[in-house]
């Protein structure tokens, strides 16, 4: 279930060993997500329009689109 409260777009919301939803450059079209858990965080602004880009422990990098409860 995704949280609605925390914005993926803000780096004050993403942690290590969260778990997400990301997209990844190459299905930024589809708008195809990929669950998994956060190992890094690669944004270093406190804010990201199309959301804080991240590394899931499977090695994807992709930016965050929802946080998972």
């Amino acid at each position: 279930m995704e949280n609605k409260n925390l914005d993926g777009r803000k780096r004050e919301n993403i942690q290590i060993a969260l778990d997400v939803e990301i997209v990844q450059k190459h299905h930024q079209r589809t708008g195809e997500l990929t669950e998994g858990i956060v190992k890094r965080i690669l944004t270093k602004s406190s804010y990201h329009p199309h959301g804080i880009k991240v590394q899931l422990e499977s090695g994807e990098v992709g930016r965050v689109k929802n946080i998972i409860d």
